[in-house]
Parts: structure tokens; sequence; C-alpha cells
């Protein structure tokens, strides 16, 4: 994950992370982390921004997640690090 670049901003800091989903729905829950396939290859900044940060709306931060999220998977298609066996 550290290899891409983030799927928000564009950046390629060394800052990438598997950022996880906050939605209930992927598995989230106190103390708890959502599913490791419900990632999204984000930057320290983009990533506090979306888990703390106070400019978004909560919707517009699913929105934001959702969006890197389909992003970060393609990424790792493309990338061959997710490939499928048939």
């Amino acid at each position: 994950m550290r290899e891409s670049p983030c799927q928000e901003c564009g950046r390629k800091d060394g800052t990438i992370v598997a950022a996880h989903s906050n939605q209930l729905r992927d598995g989230k829950g106190r103390g708890i982390k959502a599913h490791d396939y419900r990632v999204a290859a984000l930057c320290y900044s983009c990533h506090m921004e979306i888990d703390q940060g106070t400019k978004l709306s909560k919707s517009e931060r699913v929105e934001i997640w959702e969006e890197a999220h389909r992003k970060t998977i393609s990424w790792l298609f493309e990338n061959k690090h997710i490939t499928v066996i048939s």
C-alpha cells in the first residue's frame, strides 16, 4: 500500500497507509477496525481529515473515502497486487 499514491490527493510522500472504513456496515465498531478488504490508500493528511477533521461533513467524508477505496482497489489490480484466479 505504501507504494501507492494517495487515492484522494495523489501525494507520494511516504505517509500512505491503508485507511480502514469508519462505517458500521464494514465491520467498524468501538475499538474494532473495519475489515481489511475495506481500505483506502490515503496519505497522513487526507486520512486525518477524513477520520478527525472538521472541514468536511460526515456525508462528504464517506463519499471521499468510498471514492478513494474504489481507486485503491483499481490500483491494486492494475499493479498486480490482487489477481483473480480462475
